[in-house]
């Protein structure tokens, strides 16, 4: 049984989803919210795979609710209901599942349950734990975007191929609807152009995949685009699995994430202009960041202050601005009496900040740089 939640404003909505998905002998509605308050309730507790949200709510949105439920239960599908399509290219940034736009056919819903039985099936047979030998492909998106097969880098046979490509890889398993695809990346070309052009590079982007022993990883139904891929190295997904490991068992995996940053190239997807990108980008820039700090916490820890140092200094060049990071860099130099370091990085950082944006540290990191400068 696949266990989901329904959350809608409007009762007689609310109850009509509820009696169309208990048509579904796979689903088993496990609460229906009709409030955010009763959601902010019972919502981290619960045992749930799925959740259907309305878009159109108040106090907090169902794009606010679905990063709210990721966060609580990080691997939860989030499907879209709504009677609006202005939501659409904001849902498929934060991976929902679907987007259903009322009202809702039978057929349609249909389409939406076998989507997560797939996902449900594929997810019970290669589970996060499970051991794979080496897969041969490896997707880098820190610090671009390549793509690699046996060591060798994959050549595309247009530019535009690879862009397609990079939009369904950062939509997993998502259904991205063929106009979400032409206003992402053919947004400046007539739509009819735009249309040719995009099944023109499917059919470049599935042969290209196909010479790679990929068959059938790019389907089409209902006008969307879903790309199923299995069998590959990602560096976001090695992020992300080191983060969650870090939240299930609350320790760090210290080896790992220090081979992590020995081969992070980069912003996510730096240097290509791909305007669709900056949403994920700032996510997984952050996500980069927070892995510093569980490194910087491991080794106040245990007293390695060295690294602490080296990645606190790494931390800097990520985050060149941040307050936060010069204070716990003047705090290490002061522990290690180092006071000239502790002014020369001081001073740079200042002269970056004031030369770059105009403006000073602020106050409590000028205060701890005045202990440190007049003792």
């Amino acid at each position: 049984m696949i266990r989901v939640i329904i959350m809608d404003d409007e009762p007689l909505a609310l109850i009509n989803m509820e009696k169309r998905l208990k048509e579904f002998d796979s689903i088993e509605i496990v609460k229906s919210f009709s409030t955010l308050n009763d959601l902010l309730t019972e919502g981290p507790t619960l045992d749930i795979q799925v959740a259907f949200l309305d878009v159109e709510m108040p106090g907090m949105n169902g794009l606010e609710i679905a990063q709210l439920l990721k966060q609580w239960h990080r691997n939860i599908h989030i499907i879209f209901v709504t009677a609006y399509r202005d939501y659409a290219v904001q849902a498929f940034e934060i991976q929902s599942l679907d987007y259903l736009l009322k009202p809702i056919s039978k057929s349609r819903l249909e389409t939406t349950i076998n989507r997560i039985q797939e996902l449900s099936q594929h997810e019970k047979k290669f589970p996060p734990s499970q051991k794979h030998n080496e897969p041969s492909l490896r997707i880098q998106c820190f610090g671009g975007f390549n793509v690699s097969f046996n060591g060798k880098i994959v050549h595309w046979r247009t530019v535009k191929t690879k862009e397609l490509f990079a939009f369904l890889f950062s939509n997993l398993y998502s259904h991205v609807p063929r106009d979400i695809i032409i206003d992402a990346l053919w947004a400046e070309t007539d739509y009819k152009k735009a249309r040719v052009q995009l099944h023109t590079t499917i059919s470049y982007l599935r042969t290209t995949l196909s010479a790679l022993g990929y068959v059938n990883v790019l389907h089409y139904a209902n006008g969307c685009y879903t790309l199923q891929l299995e069998d590959f190295q990602c560096d976001v997904l090695d992020l992300e699995q080191l983060l969650k490991h870090k939240e299930e068992n609350d320790e760090l995996d210290v080896e790992k994430a220090e081979i992590f940053i020995q081969n992070h190239h980069g912003d996510y997807m730096a240097t290509l202009d791909y305007p669709w990108t900056n949403g994920k980008g700032n996510f997984f820039n952050n996500q980069f960041t927070i892995l510093l700090n569980f490194l910087v916490e491991h080794y106040t820890a245990t007293h390695a202050l060295k690294r602490r140092e080296l990645i606190l200094l790494l931390s800097l060049d990520y985050s060149p601005y941040s307050d936060k990071i010069i204070q716990q860099l003047l705090q290490h130099y002061i522990e290690v009496d180092n006071r000239a370091n502790a002014i020369r990085i001081y001073n740079t950082f200042r002269d970056n900040l004031f030369t770059d944006l105009g403006i000073l540290p602020n106050q409590d990191t000028i205060e701890l740089f005045n202990t440190i400068s007049e003792e």
